[in-house]
């Protein structure tokens, strides 16, 4: 049992530095790329996961890296004055989303395990002269954010490529304000993947292997005491078969395509 316990967290550490390890390099090579840095899903046919901000208030252009899977914030209800905490927040695009709906009055803050992408955030904050947004390194496993001190949490696409999503959910209730609430936006599966799929780095750090069953994913949300839990946006996510048979062979393909199981884009509310 101590080897098994032993060999889960080997296998969870060398996931979260893979998917880290991935992120550095779209910040370094400048690499625009859709579904959380990998061609391999689309949505709704339009090529990719990742929404239209253009039109969005607060948008900057330099940190959107299209690695979005949904719009949080524009199901989160943030007010003027709140303090917004962002988990993955990347180069930034969400942070600055956030901003101009705080207002001056509020903050907000965007948390990431990768150097670069915090590097890269600080830079596109500095150099329009944001004063409330903050960018700190840390694991979102492990925020490093004070008890009961933030309204609203947000988060784009992230928790989907972490193992500990029952940690993050508990993380993400202690830095809640009571009454405090958050809008996630996140990758979910119908069914189960093949295991080629689910084995497949490559795969993982593009957002698909490592997704959970929706119910999972709610009652995950449900077991670290949220109240008022509700899916206010779900919308299925077509991998291609190109993408698909590099992983799987002509039956394995077939078996998938007509099995019933699915991934979907959800955007999910809950209130501490």
């Amino acid at each position: 049992m101590e080897e098994f316990i032993i060999n889960m967290m080997d296998k969870s550490v060398q996931l979260k530095e893979a998917v880290k390890q991935k992120y550095g390099e779209i910040v370094l090579l400048k690499k625009n790329a859709s579904c959380c840095a990998s061609p391999c899903c689309c949505a709704e046919g339009n090529g990719t996961m990742n929404e239209d901000y253009s039109d969005v208030d607060g948008y900057v252009a330099d940190a959107d890296l299209g690695l979005g899977c949904g719009l949080p914030t524009q199901f989160a209800n943030i007010q003027k004055g709140d303090t917004v905490l962002d988990l993955g927040s990347g180069a930034g695009n969400d942070c600055f989303v956030a901003r101009a709906e705080v207002g001056e009055s509020g903050k907000v803050i965007g948390v990431d395990f990768t150097p670069a992408m915090v590097d890269k955030a600080r830079e596109n904050a500095a150099k329009r002269g944001f004063k409330n947004v903050e960018f700190r390194e840390g694991d979102i496993e492990d925020l490093p954010v004070e008890n009961n001190s933030v309204d609203v949490v947000i988060s784009n696409c992230v928790l989907n490529l972490l193992p500990a999503k029952d940690r993050i959910f508990h993380e993400i209730y202690r830095v809640l304000k009571p009454g405090g609430h958050f809008c996630i936006s996140d990758i979910v599966l119908q069914g189960e993947l093949p295991p080629e799929l689910s084995h497949a780095v490559e795969m993982y750090v593009g957002c698909v292997a490592g997704a959970i069953p929706q119910e999972e994913y709610i009652a995950g949300i449900s077991k670290a005491k949220f109240q008022k839990i509700e899916i206010v946006n779900r919308k299925n996510v077509d991998i291609s078969d190109e993408i698909l048979s590099e992983y799987l062979n002509k039956d394995s393909l077939h078996a998938f395509k007509s099995g019933g199981s699915g991934v979907f884009s959800i955007t999910v509310n809950a209130k501490k």
